[in-house]
């Protein structure tokens, strides 16, 4: 019976031990608090808390605040205000508040990290950072329009962005791989430049300007460029549609663009139509200004297409006036597309006719026999 008793009150002491011992613990007067405990970013941010020292207790606490499991390689920094602090001392019933910041690198392996902040013999606060992608140690160099179009005369002009996803400041050089004739110019901040220089974590703005050769025919041309250091580099593909220039001209087959007509009659002037431009004419209509009374007609009416560098011949059927008076007159022939057009001036020089020359001849004949019959008749008298 004794026995039984005494089992009893080994049980009721096991039970109420406990109890009485968590009594005995010392509550919790220091507390350090920020609202975001768990945060997700990627890799070369940097992660700002906001961290209260918070003091429950009746005296005076003098916090040394230090940081426990930082991932290595990660950089931090605690500060109050505009100063860099260890150590806060906090009144009864008050708060103290600081910042820290976590500089998450860049070459860093996806996952959380966790680390705490300590107020030696006072308080804890367990923080994790999750690293949402893998970190890399490269150069991104990109632009949000790659690709333009214009005719062979335009300058195409590229924003691009170079981006140092390094720990380190880099010099790159900056190369463009253009077909022959092009000329590629690269400016940072607003001044031509051969190289660019990015601090760790930066990006630096590039302007691109691409000039294409005068003759260069349509199509569609890709130009690499490249940001290259001795550890790094990115690479990027430009493209360029030129549409063609549209340019034509008018002339004959020796480069004369003078002749010669008699009053009334008819003349053929042989005329050659350059495609000189990068790209293909289409429907070129031959017409003429000419002087009142005239006639010019058109052997072909039109050219129905023309490739660039290439010619095509027509010939100019030209029907002086017959009232035409001897003297310089001026033609202009064109030949029009809805593209572009060219004109010639040909200076038409118009003669009298012949029989005109020979009744001349005639008259000065017979005045010339009429005088000598005169003279035979009455000159003796």
């Amino acid at each position: 019976m004794r026995a039984n008793y005494l089992n009893l009150l080994l049980v009721l002491l096991a039970g109420f031990l406990p109890l009485s011992m968590q009594a005995a613990e010392p509550e919790k007067k220091v507390i350090l608090y920020t609202p975001y405990t768990k945060i997700a970013v990627p890799p070369g941010e940097s992660v700002n808390y906001n961290i209260d020292v918070i003091n429950n207790g009746d005296e005076v606490k003098n916090a040394d605040i230090t940081i426990k499991g930082m991932p290595r390689g990660w950089k931090y920094e605690i500060k109050a205000g505009t100063w860099t602090v260890n150590q806060l001392s906090v009144l009864p019933k008050e708060k103290k508040n600081f910042s820290l910041k976590v500089d998450i690198p860049l070459k860093v392996n996806k996952g959380t990290y966790r680390f705490s902040v300590m107020a030696e013999g006072l308080g804890e606060l367990p923080l994790s950072i999750t690293v949402s992608k893998q970190g890399t140690y490269q150069t991104d160099f990109t632009t949000n329009q790659p690709n333009m179009q214009g005719n062979s005369k335009s300058t195409f002009t590229f924003n691009a962005t170079l981006k140092n996803q390094t720990a380190d400041q880099q010099l790159y050089a900056l190369m463009a791989q253009a077909p022959r004739g092009w000329n590629v110019v690269f400016k940072a901040n607003y001044k031509q430049a051969t190289s660019a220089q990015v601090e760790p974590n930066a990006t630096q703005n590039i302007t691109i300007d691409i000039n294409p050769p005068a003759n260069v025919e349509a199509g569609t041309y890709k130009i690499p460029v490249r940001a290259a250091t001795s550890t790094t580099s990115a690479d990027m593909e430009l493209e360029v549609v030129i549409t063609g220039t549209y340019q034509m001209e008018l002339t004959t087959p020796r480069g004369l663009l003078s002749t010669e007509i008699t009053a009334g009659d008819t003349k053929r002037i042989d005329l050659v139509i350059k495609n000189t431009g990068s790209a293909e004419l289409k429907d070129i209509q031959l017409s003429a200004n000419k002087p009142v009374d005239w006639e010019v007609t058109f052997e072909p009416t039109k050219i129905d297409r023309l490739k660039a560098g290439e010619t095509a011949n027509a010939v100019a059927v030209v029907k002086a006036s017959k009232k035409a008076l001897p003297g310089d007159y001026v033609t202009k022939i064109s030949a029009k597309t809805p593209e572009v057009n060219s004109t010639a001036d040909f200076r038409i020089a118009v003669r009298t006719p012949m029989i005109w020359g020979w009744m001349g001849v005639l008259v000065i004949l017979i005045a010339l026999g009429c005088v000598y019959f005169l003279f035979r008749k009455y000159g003796r008298r």
